[in-house]
């Protein structure tokens, strides 16, 4: 450390402690800034991706992909999974997704919509998509703790074909 010896050095070495108290009281309030920024990018982009994965969902459920089911599964489970596979494949927890098919309009509006059933023909209904902010939260905090994600659609059941 030097010694202040001239009247011009003994200025700088009143200032010295000056910028550590500075940055002390700074350092905690741009670390804040900077980590709730990211935290919010992370939950625009997995609402950005949860509204992919339930528009793409819509899509398929909205055309003739009979052909495509596996063995004993119905036309809601393939689109359910598809969607969890959209997100899986975009770093989101498909498995913590809660999905509902539900009747988007009239008496039977909030109930569950099934998709195979032929005479839902050019019917509206609603896919929603819902994942806890704390599945895909990077930091464990409580500003947005019990905060859920959601992406909805309303769309028709038509009878598009699948195939080329």
């Amino acid at each position: 450390m030097l010694a202040c010896r001239s009247n011009l050095h003994v200025a700088a070495c009143d200032r010295r402690g000056t910028a550590t108290v500075e940055f002390a009281v700074i350092a905690p309030l741009f670390l804040i800034l900077v980590l709730g920024t990211w935290e919010m990018g992370t939950a625009v982009r997995a609402v950005n991706n949860l509204t992919a994965a339930v528009r793409e969902g819509g899509r398929l459920a909205s055309m003739d992909f009979t052909g495509s089911l596996a063995p004993n599964q119905t036309a809601n489970q393939k689109v359910e999974q598809d969607i969890r596979a959209f997100l899986n494949a975009s770093g989101l927890p498909g498995s913590q997704a809660t999905i509902t098919i539900t009747h988007a309009d009239g008496a039977s509006a909030g109930q569950t919509f099934d998709i195979g059933d032929t005479a839902n023909y050019l019917a509206l209904f609603k896919i929603k998509a819902t994942i806890p902010f704390s599945a895909i939260s990077l930091f464990p905090n409580r500003i947005m703790n019990g905060t859920t994600l959601k992406a909805e659609l309303i769309t028709r059941r038509g009878r598009v074909s699948t195939a080329n």
